[in-house]
């Protein structure tokens, strides 16, 4: 599809599991065209865990910085000092990433050209530490030019493409093939199957918000946990020690990093607190709520497209759950629809090919 005449230097900052995930294909095309790529990561549990699953080779640079302002810019602060070093001696001539403040401060510092990814204009404090200074930023056509406003960007900086952040992975992701098999691994034995996906917490656009998400989750336990199975997918340590804590044997708390698609597969519905999880969700046909505590683009085009129920309240979560999963009519037209949807989306890193087509011919 691309013939290039010579290859070129690429560096990758991959920080969490979406981006493991979302950059595994591009990263694969590239590879295949003799590209010298350069895949840098940070300590972050999921993160470090999926990219070994996934076998996207990362070098460690650097830590997640956790909850609290000032552990974040230390550790921000740290890896940048760090990544200057890696990158200097890597000598890439193109950055990508998504919305990373040090791989945006490097790439600047040292002249790098920056492409970025980024379907959350609502991370204001990332976005204003990346944004003003890369040279395209890539996003989903759903995000308006308006959600870039005083960020530092002009629109002709700005290239859309036809497709939610999970059509990168799910259209390349290997299908389940031994359903019996994986449901022995997870533990399933009840009738029906839950999983709850917690907000990310610790990220700063949340730090300050107030979430009902645990009002909801004891909700969903008390009422569900004798005739379902209940899996939480932690996100943090010590979020998976609380939760063990609390529920008990009530629920099965996944302390491991796990396959997102192979878990959703074997899911009667999804409930998912943040973003990505919860459009992989929709997007692969399974009945899903999104019970994040702020408002995302990407939720609103699912909710308009009737592929999730945005709801808030504890009590209507739990009707609304017993009519999904006893309603095998509504569950076959979910799928349906999902399909009829994500064929007509495109393949974000068709994109990032193009441009980089571009840029080698320069």
């Amino acid at each position: 599809m691309f013939a290039y005449t010579w290859c070129v230097r690429i560096w990758f900052d991959v920080l969490t599991p979406k981006q493991v995930m979302f950059f595994k294909h591009s990263v694969d095309l590239l590879k295949e065209r003799d590209h010298e790529l350069l895949c840098t990561g940070r300590k972050y549990r999921e993160c470090v865990t999926l990219s070994r699953l996934k076998k996207l080779d990362l070098k460690i640079v650097g830590k997640f910085g956790g909850s609290s302002k000032y552990d974040k810019l230390r550790a921000s602060s740290s890896r940048i000092f760090d990544l200057a070093k890696t990158i200097k001696e890597f000598e890439p001539e193109l950055c990508v990433s998504f919305s990373s403040p040090e791989a945006a401060r490097v790439a600047f510092g040292l002249g790098i050209p920056h492409v970025t990814f980024s379907d959350s204009p609502h991370a204001r404090a990332v976005q204003r530490l990346t944004i003003p200074f890369v040279n395209y930023l890539l996003c989903p056509w759903i995000i308006p030019y308006s959600a870039w406003k005083n960020l530092g960007i002009s629109k002709n900086q700005i290239i859309r493409y036809h497709a939610l952040d999970p059509v990168a992975w799910i259209r390349t992701e290997t299908k389940l093939k031994n359903e019996k098999k994986s449901r022995s691994r997870y533990g399933l034995e009840k009738n029906h199957t839950i999983v709850v996906r917690p907000e990310e917490s610790k990220a700063s656009y949340l730090i300050d918000k107030e979430s009902n998400v645990n009002t909801i989750l004891e909700s969903i336990v008390e009422n569900f946990h004798n005739t379902s199975d209940i899996l939480v997918l932690g996100r943090y340590e010590d979020q998976i020690r609380h939760l063990k804590e609390k529920y008990g044997d009530r629920i099965k708390v996944l302390e491991n990093v796990v396959d997102g698609m192979e878990l959703i597969t074997l899911t009667d519905v999804f409930v998912g607190g943040g973003g990505t999880m919860t459009a992989e969700s929709a997007l692969l046909g399974k009945p899903t709520i999104s019970i994040s505590p702020i408002k995302f683009y990407v939720d609103d085009y699912l909710v308009k497209m009737g592929l999730i129920r945005k709801i808030s309240n504890s009590s209507l979560i739990v009707r609304i759950l017993h009519q999904m999963i006893s309603d095998n009519k509504f569950r076959r037209e979910q799928k349906n629809r999902a399909k009829r949807i994500i064929d007509q989306m495109e393949d974000p890193a068709d994109k990032l090919m193009k441009i980089i087509d571009r840029f080698v011919a320069l």
